[in-house]
């Protein structure tokens, strides 16, 4: 018969640790984005100053501001299209990672389920032995 050397505990420390680490590419990639974003603001524009900046025409509610849209240099308009381009792998990294996580966690789950049952079957069948026949066997004690 076949055995598996699967050790709960090890593979909830190995979680554990993967959750962590990826608690760090999280905040890696939040500060990237935000990195960036502060990168393509500080880069600035190739239009004069008084057309960076456009204000949106319309009702403005009491005591808020006008709405405007800024101009987007092309140093922005590039590491936006850059962030673009990568969302599609960043969601897959991060998708990978917990379908990794949840696998790991449910096939543990049901190894552990299956050993509870396998032990359970053994108990009923070894209470379900009759001593009593076994004795009357050839080669049985009496």
């Amino acid at each position: 018969m076949t055995r598996w050397d699967i050790k709960p505990q090890g593979v909830q420390g190995q979680l554990k640790t993967v959750g962590e680490n990826a608690g760090e590419l999280e905040k890696a990639l939040n500060a990237l984005v935000k990195n960036m974003s502060e990168a393509a603001q500080a880069a600035g524009t190739a239009v004069p100053g008084s057309q960076a900046e456009t204000k949106i025409q319309g009702p403005v509610a009491p005591g808020q501001q006008p709405l405007s849209h800024k101009a987007m240099g092309p140093v922005a308009a590039a590491l936006s299209e850059y962030l673009e381009g990568r969302q599609k792998q960043f969601t897959s990294m991060a998708e990978r990672i917990e379908a990794c996580v949840l696998g790991a966690a449910k096939a543990t789950n049901e190894y552990v389920a299956g050993d509870l049952e396998a032990a359970k079957e053994a108990q009923n069948a070894a209470k379900s032995v009759n001593l009593e026949a076994l004795r009357e066997q050839p080669g049985g004690k009496k």
